[in-house]
């Protein structure tokens, strides 16, 4: 597919994901296509780099995912967006604009990686390292818009070489099994050909790692929980992705070289805006102050779980903004529920003018998330206990004075993963996945008193089974597509 890209030059630093809200300088360098722009290493890398700044975009990553979550018992949406409502209350329908947006950047993903795969190959000046590293990043990040796609709207189009050779895009959707072998087989590719880590120039790029960590949860939500096990045994085995000494670490500034932080959003500060954390802050501190905790979360943590400070914000706690007027106070009006994120709630110092700091790594995939997912297996197959060691280590890490879990089951699981991940955009498809299973009851869930805002305590959320599990194919697209795509089932 000759896609046809516009390259500027501009002082930037290598930066893969955040959201840029900043008018740049830029000077029109050229008008290329796949069939000229492909020519030596430097074109390669810019063309991955072209892939992970996709990412960057407020209504891929920042907005649009962090969305897809509300609907769970963690947070209230805030914020003024109807789309955002609708999609918590589980009113959604084919026109909601995040569900639109969503469909978009993934299948954009999918195209430039698809690009890089099949013309990174033919480039001869290049060295054998950065040729072998720079297909296996691609093969990762298709994998990773098929991986959201799938994980959002269920069966979807799958478009690979083969649809580029023969200039056809508009093909039906897939059933959801051939996506996950899609998925699976990009993985693969990729696990073969990316190095195990990189040195500081080649900070935030994917690793072996990454794409095992992504395979591992690709088996669980496939229910392959012996695959499960062993993909994710090869992450928690290597010392190069192993947890953060402490649970905080992985929120602070010092984060971005952490080697728990297997997928990560990185900016640079003044010059790429980091919207995804900009969500989570209060208004009055630079952010939109959408996404607010709920108490139910809130009420989830033991009390000698020092995770509940590292991840909430709540009446009364203190935060340096860096403004030269030292700490201040998180206050009642910051927020309806009477919590918000510290996890995000990150800032400069005022020796570095302060604000929001847009240099903090936003992570999307921890090696913490992979250890508890392998405890799940373990104890989905071998029963209660067989997953303690995981669990306690991932208790460790956050406190010695946690008691350890002994014969552990899917209620100590379940819990684990809602502390350790809070916030993340794990919770609601945590949840979904185990009331497919008769593990949890969703709707009993989402109508309890505490997993409703207090300005929402009346409402009722009507959770359809199986219509709720997957979203609409956005309507447009079906528009578009002159009726080869079809609506997802009750929609």
């Amino acid at each position: 597919m000759k896609s046809k890209h516009i390259l500027y030059t501009a002082a930037l630093a290598m930066v893969f994901t955040a959201g840029c809200k900043k008018t740049l300088e830029l000077n029109q360098k050229g008008a290329y296509d796949a069939s000229n722009y492909f020519r030596n290493e430097a074109d390669a890398v810019n063309a991955i780099t072209g892939i992970y700044s996709l990412l960057e975009g407020e209504d891929y990553i920042a907005h649009a995912e962090t969305t897809f979550d509300v609907a769970s018992d963690d947070y209230w949406r805030s914020g003024d967006h109807s789309e955002d409502e609708a999609i918590e209350n589980l009113t959604y329908d084919a026109s909601n604009a995040q569900v639109n947006y969503s469909w978009k950047w993934k299948y954009e993903t999918v195209n430039r990686s698809t690009n890089c795969i099949l013309n990174i190959p033919k480039i001869t000046s290049i060295s054998p390292a950065v040729k072998t590293r720079s297909i296996g990043e691609a093969y990762f990040l298709r994998a990773f818009g098929y991986w959201r796609l799938m994980v959002i709207y269920g069966d979807v189009p799958i478009i690979t070489e083969d649809n580029y050779t023969k200039q056809n895009f508009n093909v039906p959707k897939s059933p959801i099994e051939d996506v996950r072998k899609q998925i699976e087989s990009d993985l693969k590719q990729a696990i073969t050909m990316l190095p195990e880590s990189y040195g500081a120039a080649d900070r935030g790029r994917v690793s072996k790692g990454t794409a095992l960590g992504l395979l591992t949860k690709l088996y669980m939500y496939w229910e392959k929980f012996p695959e499960a096990i062993a993909t994710g045994q090869q992450v928690i085995s290597n010392a190069n992705y192993a947890l953060a000494a402490n649970y905080q670490d992985n929120f602070t500034r010092a984060n971005e070289n952490s080697k728990e932080l297997l997928f990560s959003i990185q900016a640079v500060q003044n010059i790429i805006q980091n919207d995804f954390t900009v969500y989570y802050i209060p208004r009055p501190w630079g952010g939109y102050g959408f996404s607010q905790p709920l108490q139910g979360l809130a009420d989830e943590f033991e009390a000698n779980d020092p995770r509940k400070q590292a991840t909430l914000l709540s009446v009364g706690d203190k935060v340096d903004l860096g403004d030269g007027n030292g700490p201040t106070t998180f206050t009642a009006d910051l927020s309806a529920t009477g919590y918000s994120f510290r996890k995000y709630a990150v800032f400069n110092a005022a020796a570095a003018g302060g604000g929001v700091d847009h240099t903090f790594a936003v992570p999307l995939m921890r090696s913490a998330d992979i250890y508890l997912l392998v405890a799940e297996a373990l104890i989905r197959t071998k029963g209660a206990g067989a997953g303690d060691a995981l669990i306690n280590q991932v208790r460790h890490r956050a406190s010695p004075l946690l008691k350890p879990v002994s014969g552990a089951g899917m209620k100590e699981l379940i819990h684990e993963r809602r502390v350790e991940l809070a916030g993340e955009g794990e919770r609601h498809q945590d949840l979904m996945r185990w009331d497919k299973d008769k593990i949890v009851d969703i709707a009993a869930i989402y109508n309890s008193p505490v997993s409703k805002a207090p300005l929402d305590k009346n409402k009722n959320v009507v959770f359809i089974r199986p219509k709720h599990y997957y979203y609409p194919i956005p309507q447009v697209e079906i528009d578009k597509s002159k009726g080869i795509l079809k609506q997802n089932p009750n929609f």
